[in-house]
């Protein structure tokens, strides 16, 4: 996607490259599956600081996990991440189905291209309420298609924060099944071109 598309990619799973020097070479973050909780405090700091000067975030899936539910008892809850996910908390989701994405927001760049909706397999994520108050809404879970555990009935899926500018969530995405299907990878394309611009 990368070389199709002309921008430099590095990928890695060590979190000790999130820091306020290795970062200035970056205009986009991908926070592919690494959860808040899984950072140190300072890895935490470097984060907010990257997005607040103005450079761009997608979170995939895992990435967006809020909440005190899977942290050691003993850390620090990240309180700006909470508000920056639009204050929502993550519920346990439902097995992994099948099920409808609803695109609500054509015109948005990261939409442009999508059709009204499409399938995907996926685990559902659900949150303790509806972020829409807080964030803008791009997509929304169709509930009727598939199981969840506690249906939420406005159930954003993928949205941005526009109090930043550049950050969009992406709560499908759980795993490399999903880049199989064209939707999502049209999706994910544009979601890295968009947070990439300067």
């Amino acid at each position: 996607m990368a070389e199709e598309n002309n921008f430099a990619m590095d990928f890695t799973d060590d979190a000790t490259v999130i820091n306020d020097d290795n970062l200035k070479q970056y205009q986009a973050f991908v926070m592919l599956h690494l959860a808040p909780f899984d950072m140190t405090p300072s890895e935490q700091a470097a984060l907010p600081k990257f997005i607040e000067e103005g450079k761009g975030w997608v979170g995939i899936h895992a990435a967006g996990l809020t909440g005190r539910e899977f942290l050691d008892p003993k850390s620090v809850y990240w309180e700006w991440f909470e508000g920056f996910m639009g204050g929502v908390l993550y519920s346990p989701h439902p097995h992994y189905q099948t099920g409808t994405v609803l695109v609500e927001d054509r015109k948005h760049p990261v939409m442009r291209g999508l059709p009204r909706s499409f399938s995907i397999g996926d685990e559902w994520y659900e949150f303790n309420k509806s972020p829409r108050e807080n964030v803008h809404v791009l997509a929304t879970a169709d509930e009727s298609s598939y199981h969840p555990n506690h249906p939420m009935g406005d159930h954003p899926i993928i949205w941005t924060n526009t109090k930043y500018r550049r950050m969009i969530y992406i709560a499908i995405g759980h795993d490399p099944s999903s880049l199989e299907n064209q939707d999502y990878l049209h999706l994910l394309r544009n979601a890295i071109m968009w947070a990439g611009q300067k």
